[in-house]
């Protein structure tokens, strides 16, 4: 048997001996919010990255790229460091001056949501742009779209806003709102992807999207996102921004002169001849991921039919398991004409039943029984925006109801049925008890 044989059925016994699953015991054992999902084909596709040990990107990249693109449905999917970089760069791309008047440019405003997680928002202001901040709606969590209009300004470019906990904003109103006012929309799929409205896949809509492998979301890898579009010259700002500003050399890591031109170009104030590899366009990163993410997404891209079911599964489990407590609770509901595949179960106690969030939650973790508060709640009561230059439109009634009364428990597909329903009775015995 060749080494590389022997290294695989020792990474399969390894497997079998370290990873199996433990049996549930209510108040013992943890009922986790997230976690990744996996088994010994992750592992082994990981072991064969590390043995070619070429940890960039490289043949790995290309076929994930490749896969996931077909499972979005775009023409375009590309591989970067985090879900985070993803909107960084999806940003950030648009204010190359290669788009003419489209560009985003210092002082130009872009419509995003108060409620939500801060790197969505983060790149508008890293980019000396000006967050404008419209509230949501419940029980969807999304977008109020009445707000689009008065958030409309003449120094508005850009509307930038996630599928908050993966269930899908109106996307009819939003996109109508944005080509009726010539802006450039960016669909944050991080939470969402795999999510459907109308039929189709969220992240096809707009004119970029982003997507995230952290082990809290869909697929994972640790660490790891894509950005995604249709549009051929966004794919190349993309990539520009995302390989260091590099913008006209298109060589793979480890590759020279594929274009056979290296020494061939006259550009900027650069003396002719200059070497390609070495000629910046545009203010760029390095937010590459490597090899190593990519193996496993390459294993993790085939378990996504599983995974969207399982969510779907677990959130019908939950709601079946809560309706009986909508008195005290403001239940989810999936955006019309969607198909969602939460991200997570949020529940939102109803102001008028008196009932302290942090009282419930801290016996919830008495229990063992994990949840999360819905991210930044009302962004602007957070620290680091403070001395942020923003708008507000409205009073963002729901985003602070949100920070206040609201958080969520899990749906990935780690959640037994044993899990699902000591979460449901914890839940009902905290009731009963006051």
């Amino acid at each position: 048997m060749e080494t590389k044989e022997k290294i695989r059925e020792l990474v399969k016994q390894y497997y079998t001996e370290n990873f199996s699953k433990k049996s549930f015991v209510p108040n013992e054992s943890r009922v986790p919010i997230s976690g990744m999902f996996y088994d010994e084909k992750e592992i082994l596709s990981l072991i064969d990255a590390s043995l070619e040990f070429w940890i960039t990107s490289g043949h790995f990249t290309e076929e994930f790229e490749k896969e996931f693109s077909k499972f979005m449905n775009v023409l375009y999917a590309l591989f970067v460091n985090s879900g985070s970089s993803a909107n960084l760069l999806a940003l950030s791309c648009l204010t190359s001056s290669s788009l003419g008047e489209k560009r985003l440019k210092r002082g130009d405003e872009v419509i995003t949501l108060a409620c939500g997680f801060p790197t969505t928002v983060n790149p508008i202001v890293q980019n000396g742009l000006i967050p404008v901040f419209v509230d949501v709606t419940l029980p969807t969590y999304n977008i109020n779209c009445e707000q689009l209009e008065s958030a409309l300004s003449s120094k508005t470019k850009a509307v930038m806003i996630a599928h908050t906990l993966g269930n899908p904003f109106n996307l009819d109103v939003v996109t109508r709102f944005c080509k009726e006012n010539n802006l450039w929309l960016i669909e944050d799929c991080c939470d969402a992807y795999g999510s459907k409205y109308n039929g189709e896949m969220v992240g096809t809509f707009g004119d970029l999207a982003t997507t995230s492998f952290f082990p809290a979301h869909l697929s994972s890898c640790g660490e790891g996102g894509c950005v995604l579009t249709n549009d051929p010259k966004l794919r190349k700002l993309v990539e520009t921004f995302r390989d260091w500003g590099r913008g006209g050399c298109w060589c793979l890591p480890g590759h020279d002169n594929t274009c056979k031109k290296r020494y061939d170009w006259q550009l900027g104030n650069l003396p002719y001849g200059y070497d390609h590899k070495y000629i910046y366009e545009e203010i760029g990163y390095n937010l590459k991921s490597t090899e190593l993410q990519a193996s496993i997404m390459l294993e993790q891209v085939k378990k996504l039919p599983f995974f969207i079911e399982k969510r779907k599964e677990n959130f019908k489990y939950l709601y079946d398991g809560f309706k009986d407590l909508s008195n005290y609770f403001i239940l989810p509901e999936a955006t019309e004409k969607s198909d969602p595949v939460w991200f997570g179960f949020p529940l939102t106690i109803r102001p008028e039943s008196k009932i302290n969030r942090r009282d419930l939650i801290l016996d919830m973790d008495s229990h063992k029984v994990e949840s999360r508060l819905i991210f930044a709640g009302n962004i602007i009561r957070q620290p680091a925006y403070q001395n942020v230059e923003y708008r507000t439109i409205g009073n963002l009634v729901n985003s602070d109801l949100v920070m206040n009364n609201s958080f969520w428990i899990g749906t990935f597909p780690g959640l037994t049925k044993e899990m699902l329903d000591f979460e449901i009775e914890t839940i009902h015995n905290f009731f009963k008890d006051k």
